[in-house]
C-alpha cells in the first residue's frame, strides 16, 4: 500500500488552456428559448462544451437609484424599481421578508446592492463572512427569503446577506423557480455576486439556493450551514432549470450534497440542466460535523457526497478544490456521476458530455462513482465523461472511512475517459460492476495498484476484469506502482515502489519527475504521465483564501 506524503503530490504534464465564453443575450421575459428536448446524436465520442456561458461583467445603473435605510420597505422598492435602475441598502441594517422579484418589461438590469461597496473585495475576489458588516440583511421567519415570481429576470445582487431569522429553519434561502411546466415561465438573467448566504449555526436550513431557472450565477460568494438531520441539503440545487448556469470562485458547503443537479422530477417534460460552468469554487465539509472528529458539535447531520449530477448535459468542472468527504449517510464517494430518474416520472434523466479537469480532490473516503443507467427507473445511457489533469490525494483511510476506491464504474457508462491524473489512495483503482461499459480510456495516470488495482465483481484484477467489464478499452502509459506487468496490457509502467518514481521537489511544495526519471515524456502525448505541476498549484493557489 501506497503510504500518503505531504504537500500536494503531482507530476508535470499539459497545461489545459481556458475556455472562452460568450453570451448568450435575452430580452422581455421569455424570450431566452433553452433547449429543453432531446440533444441530437453525434459522432464524437468527446464530451461536447456548454453552447452558452453566463455573462457575469458587471452593467452600470442607467436609472434611478431607490435608497432603503434601515427600517424602510424592500418590497416597495422591488415593486417600484424598473430596468436600469438600483436598490441601495443600508449596510448592517436587518430587513423582513420574505420578499419577491417581480415580473418587469424590459431587459435592463435591477441591481440591488449594499450602500457600502468600498467596504467590499473587489469583483473578482471571494467574499468572507468577515465582511458581513459592511452587508444589508435580508431574513425570514418563513417560506423563502427570496423567491423570483415566474418569468422575473435582470436581477443582480451585490454584497448582500442572506439568512434565516435567529433560531429559524427554513427549506430555501433563495427560490429561483419552483414547479414552472414550460421554459418560458422560468426566472431568468439572475446573478448573486459578493454575497453571503447561510443557514442558522444550530438550527441549519436545508438549501442555499434552489436554481430552477435559466441564465444564472453565483459568483465570488460565500454559502455555509446548509445542514439538516434526516435529509438532503445543499448549498446550490436545481432540478427543474434549463440552464445555463454558472458557480464560480464561491466557498460552497452543504451537508447532504454540496452542489446537486437532478434529485427530483423535473414538471418540465424533457428537461435536463445543461450548459453549466462550476470553476474555482471551494467545497468543503466542516469537521465539526464529523461524528468522530474531536471537534464534532453534537448534531449528526446527514452527509452524502460533495458534488452530484443526476441529470445534466454539457457540464465544465474545472479548477475546484473537493475535500472533507466521509462516511456517514451515504458510502463516501466525493463526485458523483449517477444518473437518476428519481421519482420515476423524468424517463429522459441523462448525465452527459462532463469534463472535469484541473481539479484537486482530496481528503475523502472515496473519490469518483460513475452509473451508467438508473436501477431503480428508466433512465438514458451515462456517455462522454473526460476525468483529465486532477489531483486525488489523501483518499480512503482510517480518518475517511470507506473502501478508498479512485473510481467506481456502475452499470454500463459509455466513453469515459480518464487520463492524466494523480493519484493517492489506498484501494481499488478502479471497481466495475454490472453492464460493460464501452468507448472507455484509461491512459497516462500514475496511481498505487494497492490490492486490487483495475477490479471487476466475480472476474478478479487486471486484464479479466477489462475484457469482462470494458471491452476494447484503451489502457495505456499508466504507471502503476506495485503492480503486476503479467496482469495488465502491455504499454504500462509498474515500478515497485514510490521510490522508485523519483519524485522531487518542486516550487511552492508541489512534487515532480527529475528529468533523469525513466517516466519523463513517457505519456502518449509525449508529456510526463500524472497530472500537471503548474495546473494544481494554480487551483491550490486561486481557490484557498
Amino acid at each position: 500500500m501506497l503510504q500518503r506524503r505531504s504537500g500536494v503530490l503531482s507530476v508535470c504534464l499539459l497545461v489545459l488552456a481556458s475556455l472562452s465564453c460568450w453570451q448568450c443575450n435575452g430580452s422581455d421575459a421569455g424570450s431566452f428559448n433553452a433547449p429543453t428536448g432531446p440533444v441530437e446524436s453525434q459522432e464524437s465520442h468527446e464530451p461536447r462544451l456548454p453552447l452558452v456561458y453566463v455573462d457575469t461583467a458587471l452593467s452600470a445603473p442607467t436609472g434611478r437609484a431607490l435608497s432603503v435605510p434601515a427600517g424602510g420597505d424592500v418590497q416597495a422598492a422591488l415593486n417600484a424599481a424598473q430596468p436600469g435602475d438600483e436598490i441601495v441598502l443600508a449596510a448592517g441594517a436587518v430587513f423582513t421578508g420574505p420578499f419577491t422579484l417581480p415580473n418587469k418589461r424590459g431587459a435592463g438590469w435591477i441591481t440591488v446592492r449594499t450602500d457600502a461597496p468600498e467596504r467590499l473585495p473587489q469583483p473578482g475576489t471571494r467574499v468572507h463572512p468577515a465582511e458581513a458588516a459592511a452587508m444589508p440583511k435580508l431574513e425570514a421567519s418563513s417560506g423563502s427569503v427570496l423567491v423570483a415570481a415566474r418569468g422575473a429576470h435582470h436581477y443582480r445582487f451585490i454584497g448582500i446577506e442572506i439568512r434565516p431569522r435567529n433560531g429559524v429553519f427554513l427549506y430555501n434561502l433563495v427560490r429561483l423557480g419552483y414547479d414552472e411546466t414550460s421554459a418560458d415561465q422560468l426566472p431568468h438573467h439572475l446573478i448573486f455576486d459578493r454575497c453571503y448566504l447561510h443557514g442558522d449555526p444550530q438550527k441549519g436550513a436545508r438549501r442555499g439556493i434552489a436554481m430552477n431557472s435559466m441564465e444564472t450565477a453565483v459568483i465570488d460568494s460565500h454559502l455555509s450551514d446548509f445542514k439538516e438531520a434526516g435529509a438532503d441539503s445543499q448549498a446550490i440545487a436545481g432540478w427543474n432549470g434549463a440552464g445555463p448556469f454558472k458557480i464560480a470562485n464561491n466557498y460552497l458547503e452543504g451537508a447532504g450534497e454540496n452542489v446537486l443537479f437532478g434529485g427530483s422530477d423535473s414538471s418540465i417534460k424533457s428537461l435536463v440542466p445543461a450548459d453549466i460552468e462550476i470553476r474555482g469554487n471551494h467545497f468543503s465539509k466542516p469537521l465539526s460535523w464529523k461524528i468522530d472528529d474531536p471537534s464534532y458539535a453534537g448534531t449528526p447531520w446527514t452527509v452524502k457526497n460533495l458534488f452530484e449530477l443526476k441529470n445534466a448535459r454539457r457540464v465544465v468542472v474545472a479548477g475546484n478544490l473537493f475535500e472533507r468527504n466521509w462516511v456517514h449517510a451515504q458510502n463516501g464517494f466525493a463526485i458523483l456521476l449517477t444518473v437518476r430518474n428519481q421519482d420515476g416520472g423524468s424517463p429522459w434523466s441523462v448525465v452527459e458530455d462532463v469534463t472535469f479537469m484541473n481539479n484537486v480532490v482530496r481528503h475523502t473516503a472515496s473519490a469518483v462513482n460513475i452509473l451508467g443507467y438508473d436501477n431503480n427507473y428508466p433512465s438514458r445511457q451515462t456517455r462522454r465523461i473526460v476525468m483529465k489533469n486532477n489531483l486525488f490525494d489523501d483518499v480512503g483511510g482510517v480518518q475517511w472511512g470507506g473502501g478508498g476506491r479512485l473510481f467506481q464504474l456502475l452499470d454500463g457508462a459509455a466513453d469515459v475517459v480518464i487520463d492524466h491524473n494523480t493519484a493517492f489512495h489506498t484501494g481499488h483503482i478502479i471497481m466495475a460492476e454490472g453492464r460493460p461499459n464501452t468507448g472507455f480510456i484509461f491512459q497516462n495516470n500514475i496511481a498505487p495498484h494497492n490490492e486490487y488495482g483495475i477490479f471487476g465483481a466475480d472476474m478478479g484484477s487486471g486484464n479479466p476484469a477489462l475484457e469482462r467489464y470494458f471491452p476494447g478499452a484503451a489502457v495505456r502509459k499508466n504507471v502503476i506502482i506495485g503492480g503486476n506487468a503479467a496482469q495488465y496490457p502491455p504499454d504500462n509502467f509498474f515500478p515497485a515502489s514510490p521510490g522508485e518514481m523519483g519524485f522531487v521537489g518542486c516550487a511552492g511544495g508541489v512534487y515532480c519527475l527529475p528529468p533523469a526519471s525513466p517516466y519523463q515524456h513517457a505519456g502518449t502525448d509525449g508529456k510526463d504521465p500524472g497530472a500537471d505541476v503548474s495546473a494544481i498549484s494554480a487551483v491550490m493557489t486561486s481557490v484557498l483564501p
